[in-house]
């Protein structure tokens, strides 16, 4: 199992820990590339992606297309807000 988290690049508190962990934190400049790189992470056998939920927000394909997969995972995890 191959994990990666995506984030918008303005949210500094997000997925830190998992970060800090060593774990593929992707941060977006521009939010309209979230299905781009969905698909990316998806090419380089990532089979579970967390996204924040603003990032979620900007996804066509997310429920489209792998809603159904059994093999792969995309959970949306609230923005962490201090």
């Amino acid at each position: 199992m191959r994990v990666s988290f995506i984030k918008f690049k303005q949210d500094k508190d997000s997925f830190k820990t998992w970060k800090g962990l060593g774990f593929e934190v992707v941060e977006l400049e521009d939010l309209e590339q979230t299905d781009h790189e969905i698909q990316n992470l998806i090419q380089h056998q990532y089979d579970t992606i967390v996204v924040t939920t603003q990032v979620a927000g900007f996804s066509e394909d997310i429920f489209k297309k792998y809603n159904k997969k059994d093999d792969i995972r995309i959970i949306i995890a609230p923005n962490k807000r201090k």
